[in-house]
Order: C-alpha cells, then structure tokens, then sequence
C-alpha cells in the first residue's frame, strides 16, 4: 500500500502533525477558560463563546477557498510563512488577554474587553490556520495515486491524531487546576511549537514542481484573477457544491463535541470513578500508592481535578486515542469499499455516540459514547478527504482541499451561533441553578444574576439540606438539577440535524447519480485488473513456451551429437 507514495507526503504529515499539537492543545481548555468565573478565567456567557467561535469558523473556513487557488498561484511555501506568523501572534496574544484587559478596563473580570481581545485572537488562529491548510493537504493528494489514496488518507488521518492526543495531554498538564490556573503556559507551547513547524518548513520544504507553462501562467495572474478563478471553479462543480452543502448538516453536529462537550462534561457528568480507575491501573502499574505515589500516579493525577475527576478535555481525548489505535486498520479494512458508503456508515455511528454522550451523568458511559463517535469519524472522515482529493482536478488539488472546508464553515459556524445560545438556556448549570432557586423561594431573577456558578450552587446545596434535613454535596445538587430541567435535550436537538444531514446524504448518494458513477468506476477497475491478468498470463505462458523451445533444441542438438558418435564408432569398428 506504500508503493507509489511520494518522499514528500511524509514532510506533510510532520508539519500537519505539529501543527495539531499547538492548535488541538489550546482548542482543548479554551471552553473551559472562556466561561470560567474563577481566578484566571475570561467570565465570558455561552452566548459569547458560541459567538466567538462562529466567527472564528467562518475565517478558517471560507478563507481556504481563496488561499487554496493563492497557494497554488503564488507558492505553497509562501503560505505556509505567512500562516506560521500569524499562529504565533495569536497564540502569544491569547496567553495575554487578561494582562491586557486589566492594562484596558482596570479589571480582569471586564466580559466586554475579555470578548474583544478573545475574539481577536481566535481570528487570528482562524486566519492562519486557513492559510496553512490548503498547501499541505495540496501536498498529501499530490503524493498520492488512485491506488494508495484510500490507504494514504488514512494514514494522513492518524499521523494528524497523534498530535491531535498528545495535544490535549500537555494541556491538561500545563493549565494547572482552578485554585492555581497556569492557562498561559499552554498558547506560550502552541507558539513555541509553530515556531519549530516555521523552521522545518525553512529548512526541509520543497516547493512541488510545476510546469514551465503554469509556472509562466503564475507569473501573469494577479491575485484578482486568482480570486475570480476560483470562485469559477467552485460553482461550476455543481455536484460538488451540493456534497459539500449537505455535509454541513453532519459538521453542525459534529464539531460540537470539542467546542461545547468540554463544558458539558465539567458540569453536568461525575468522572470520579473514571479518575479512580485510572488511578488503580497506575498503581498496580508501579506498585506504589497515593500517599507515596509512583511514576504512573503522578504522571496520571496531572489529568484530574482536585477532587479526582478526570479532566474533561481527557475523556474528549478519547477520540483521537481511539483513531491512533483504529485508524490504520479500519481505513484498510474500508479501503474496498465505496467511498460513499462508508462515508454514511461513518455518519451514523458518529451521530449515535454524539447523542449518548450527552444523555448521561456517568463519566463512564460518556467515554463509551465518545469511543463510538470516534469509530464513525475513523470511517467517514478520510473517505470525505479521499473523495474531495481523487475528484479534484490534478493541477487544481489545493483548489478543492479548500472547497472541503465549505461544509466547516457553514456547519461549525451556524453550529456555534445556534448552540451557544441554545445551551445557555437549557443546559448552563449557571441558568438552571437560578431557575431552581428562583422556582423554590430562595431569590428573584434580579438578586441571582449576577451571581457566580460556584455560590449558585452552594446556595442550591443549603436549600436541598434544609428541605432534605441532611447534607448534600455539589453532586447531589447536580443530579436533582438534572432531572428537573433534563439539559440533555441540547444534544437531542444538535443530534436531529446530523440525522437530518445523513438522510439527505442517502438520497442525494441514489438521486445525483453518484452510485452510477461509482459502479462505473469499479466496472473499469474490474475491466482493468482482467486485462493486466491476461497480458501478464499471456506473458507467462509465452515465457513458458520459449523456455520448452529452448529445452526442444538443446535436445535435439544432443541427440544429433549422440548420432554422430555412433556413427564415429561404427566406422572405427
């Protein structure tokens, strides 16, 4: 499966790689920093982190298709420069909102100057990141061929997951807890990483090599022209265009599981008993205890919480762990099948762990739903890749690697400007612990609204115990909370637009004549694989033939030989 992969799709792998070490590693704790009341957090709403990152989503994925024709136009490694520099000042800046903010407003609790600076920043790692993804994924389809693509795409997939998990572990480790917060070691890392991409690229980067004619065709098209191209191209691929429209439905859903879960999970689920087990298995590992903690132990309790729960950017990490394990294998395994369906088979599986991770208090069950979710991502996502790059046109592979990103754009923004505000109104602890105390006389709307999370439920502790007549614990006050107002219908809702999403998938699939096409395709495959095993057959046997012609002479040369030497005898007698 690795013949016919070019040296250079392995470069690509490495800059993807690290590049998804620096964005995965902030993208795992900023939901939790956003809304965080506590010290070191930006005490944004979930309105205004949904606002955030739909702003965020539209950058990152419109503008692929645009620098997508530039980076073909212009130089793949020019892009990747230009998205290295602006990473880095957006990581930097992010690591000093709060600094600014007090330098701003007098204070580092301003919601409004803490969203400004926020927003900023995150249209600075969207803007980058679309520069830099179009060039390297232009690199992976061109080191590829129809053989090894499905195989190449998959890999691709898992060498993007490993720094998709270790991403997250460093995070966990750096940020501290919520008593003593260190966020800004984790976007200082992410900076210092990009750097290390940017020197890479300097050093080890080689532009792919074109045609005298398009190298001349470069040289005359301004940026312009460029736009306009492209733009062209997009909308002259009708069937594409309508693909990618009605994927959106499935990355509405979809992207949700790193940018709202996190939340989800540190509110609303008890992953004690997670903590717990993993801290049994380190034990049994290095054969210590809590009280003097081996290797293992420690190296686990830096991914829980004072209490012992584990984090909850760790059981979203479960996705990638499972891709790095599966991927490989379940991409070969998927490799004969059609793209297509693979593609909707992914969708379902996906679409039935996003729900029954958000159905449950119970951490465990959470990290079975994500261990599903990532088995239907593992199928459909490097089929999608697959298909937008082997029907791109061979000089235009940049081109639609930035077309793929029109489903994110339209899914992951439209998902955040709907889900943000939507959970703040069904499923924000904030929001449910007033309406509790509100519902049970203990204050009105207007003396709890600007009260913090953390008194909030302190104040719905006092109130169950003085009901109840004994104590209760934040976990007691969570599930009573969970069964009077059932936030889960958040992930119902999200979950009914990727089913909608894989419905229309199905029917497009049997009504754009995508299933002909694919026949066709395996038809001539078919067609092509006979006649290689004829001609090599034929070649066979008319090696055989000769090889028995040579035997036949050789015989006939010695028996002629024995003739004459008898003949030679007989004269002699």
């Amino acid at each position: 499966m690795l013949n016919g992969i070019k040296p250079e799709f392995w470069l690509a792998n490495a800059l993807e790689a690290f590049e998804r070490l620096a964005y995965f590693g902030i993208r795992a704790v900023l939901p939790l920093m956003m809304v965080s009341t506590t010290s070191g957090g930006l005490h944004l709403s979930y309105t205004q982190l949904g606002i955030i990152y739909g702003v965020w989503a539209l950058l990152q994925c419109l503008i692929p298709m645009v620098s997508g024709g530039f980076s073909e136009s212009f130089g793949y490694k020019k892009s990747l420069f230009v998205a290295y520099l602006i990473n880095i000042g957006g990581y930097v800046l992010m690591a000093n909102i709060l600094p600014l903010a007090s330098l701003f407003a007098g204070t580092t609790e301003s919601s409004s100057v803490n969203f400004a600076l926020m927003m900023f920043s995150g249209c600075m790692i969207g803007v980058g990141t679309a520069i830099f993804k179009p060039p390297v994924q232009g690199v992976v389809a061109k080191s590829l061929n129809e053989k090894n693509s499905g195989f190449g795409f998959g890999l691709f997939y898992w060498v993007v997951n490993v720094g998709g998990f270790l991403a997250p572990m460093c995070a966990s480790a750096l940020r501290g807890t919520e008593a003593a917060p260190t966020w800004h070691y984790v976007f200082y890392s992410a900076a210092i990483v990009t750097t290390f991409n940017l020197i890479i690229t300097l050093f080890c980067f080689k532009e792919p090599k074109i045609s005298a004619k398009e190298a001349a065709k470069r040289e005359k098209e301004s940026m312009g022209a460029v736009f306009v191209k492209t733009m062209k191209t997009l909308f002259e691929d009708k069937s594409m265009l309508f693909f990618l429209l009605i994927v959106s439905g499935f990355w509405f859903m979809f992207m949700q599981l790193w940018d709202l879960l996190p939340n989800f999970l540190n509110e609303w689920t008890d992953r004690r008993g997670v903590g717990e087990a993993l801290l049994s298995a380190a034990m049994w590992m290095d054969g210590s205890t809590l009280e003097a903690p081996g290797w293992a132990v420690r190296f686990i309790k830096s991914f829980l919480e004072s209490n012992g729960a584990l984090k909850p950017e760790m059981i979203i990490n479960i996705d990638s762990a499972a891709i790095i394990i599966f991927v490989l294998p379940l991409s070969a395994f998927f490799a004969r099948y059609r793209m297509m369906t693979s593609l909707i088979l992914g969708m379902v599986i996906s679409v039935v762990g996003f729900v029954l991770s958000g159905m449950t208090m119970s951490g465990g069950i959470a990290c079975l739903a994500i261990f599903i979710f990532a088995i239907g991502e593992i199928i459909c996502s490097p089929k999608f890749s697959e298909y937008i790059g082997m029907t791109a046109p061979d000089d235009k592979k940049a081109v639609y690697m930035g077309f793929s990103n029109i489903p994110f754009a339209i899914g992951w923004s439209l998902g955040n400007m709907i889900s943000g505000p939507l959970y703040e109104g069904l499923a924000s602890k904030a929001t449910l612990a007033r309406s509790w105390l509100v519902e049970n006389g203990n204050g009105s709307p207007e003396s709890l609204e600007n009260v913090k999370l953390d008194e909030l439920m302190q104040r719905v502790q006092d109130a169950l115990a003085t009901t109840q007549g004994h104590p209760v614990d934040a976990y007691q006050a969570t599930e009573v909370l969970w069964d009077a107002y059932h936030p889960s219908v958040v992930w119902m809702i999200l979950g009914v637009v990727g089913v909608a999403s894989m419905i229309g998938m199905i029917v497009f699939y049997y009504k754009s004549g995508m299933k002909e096409k694919e026949e066709a395709r395996e038809k001539a495959a078919k067609e092509a694989a006979e006649a290689a095993e004829a001609a090599e057959a034929a070649e066979i046997a008319k090696l055989v033939q000769s090889e028995e012609s040579g035997k036949s002479e050789e015989s006939g040369e010695s028996d002629e030989s024995g003739e004459s030497k008898e003949s030679g005898k007989s004269e002699d007698w």
